[in-house]
């Protein structure tokens, strides 16, 4: 089972802090009216990239760097933890490729270049990103950063620390799961805390491999993964990640676009946040649950909010007077 201690949390937590103080939770009023019970929400997208996978990037490529690693690193996205990987190996003094499938967020691309990344455009899905980048890393001497290790969950799980640690007991927190480090990062922090908040893993209709993998019990494939949420659109789930969620995540609920539109529209107009669609996605399952967990206290992950301008302003327009707080 890929889960980490409490020790390397806190290791992991005084190398974040170093490039930034961690990100705030909010109990946001309307968001728990709305919701009909007392919620709080981690703000990962409050991040220097704007998303939770910036911790992971820092702990893998200081980890790289302590031991040795000079050739460069390649790595395939569909746009944070490229991000993550592009700064961070920036700061480790690292030639960093980053590889996107075609149709990638372009806002998510500039960003990636910015932060020092060399951008490579591939395949028409991620999977097909990230065979290619396996490839090239291999031909050209590169080392292969994958988008699940136990470095990234290291990393990535001090934001779970952050949210059971300064967040009221909750009974139940939702993350979105994409190839699984925050949800593993989210069950290693709960556990080392000696915690019993039960954690909600959250997928898309559209991509519903770990959905349908927890239900087996071992890893299921699909064809394809196709959602408005692009960094949960993952169609071959990864072993380990499986069976960490398995035994140690209480359930695994499916959302849909719909679903997840709704929800950033209601971020927005509850909390002025913005939410991509993996951002948004907790809120929509806890949205679809909220019935019968009255006197309840949920946490949801608001993992980024890195969405393409036009993207967010065709979501915002769509009519939705449900998603307006009661006067």
């Amino acid at each position: 089972m890929t889960t980490v201690s409490k020790q390397k949390l806190e290791e992991a937590a005084d190398l974040v802090y170093g490039v930034f103080k961690g990100t705030p939770q909010y109990n946001w009023p309307l968001l728990s009216k709305r919701c009909g019970l007392e919620v709080w929400v981690k703000h990962e997208n409050h991040t220097p990239i704007g998303a939770f996978k910036v911790r992971g990037g820092l702990v893998f490529m200081n980890d790289y760097k302590k031991n040795g690693g000079t050739a460069g690193v390649i790595t395939a996205t569909r746009g944070n933890h490229g991000q993550s990987i592009a700064l961070a190996a920036a700061r480790a003094g690292v030639k960093s490729t980053i590889v996107v499938p075609e149709g990638n967020s372009l806002e998510k691309n500039a960003a990636m270049k910015a932060f020092g990344g060399e951008l490579v455009v591939h395949g028409h899905d991620f999977q097909a990103s990230a065979e290619y980048a396996m490839a090239r890393a291999q031909d050209e001497g590169l080392d292969m950063v994958p988008s699940f290790d136990s470095r990234l969950i290291q990393g990535v799980g001090t934001y779970g620390m952050e949210f059971f640690m300064n967040a009221p007991d909750m009974d139940r927190v939702y993350v979105p799961i994409g190839l699984g480090s925050g949800i593993c990062g989210v069950v290693s922090a709960r556990d080392a805390l000696g915690l019993k908040t039960k954690v909600y893993g959250v997928v898309m209709e559209g991509a519903p491999a770990y959905g349908l993998s927890f239900k087996a019990g071992h890893a299921v494939p699909t064809n394809k993964a196709e959602t408005i949420a692009d960094g949960m659109a993952c169609r071959v789930p990864v072993p380990e990640a499986v069976e960490t969620i398995c035994k140690s995540v209480e359930d695994v609920v499916t959302v849909s676009d719909e679903d997840v539109k709704h929800a950033m529209r209601i971020y927005y107009t509850h909390t002025h946040n913005i939410a991509e669609g993996a951002g948004a996605a907790p809120l929509a399952a806890l949205l679809n649950d909220r019935e019968g967990l009255q006197g309840k206290r949920a946490g949801v992950v608001l993992s980024g909010g890195n969405i393409d301008m036009s993207l967010f302003m065709n979501v915002l327009s769509e009519a939705d007077p449900d998603a307006a707080p009661a006067q």
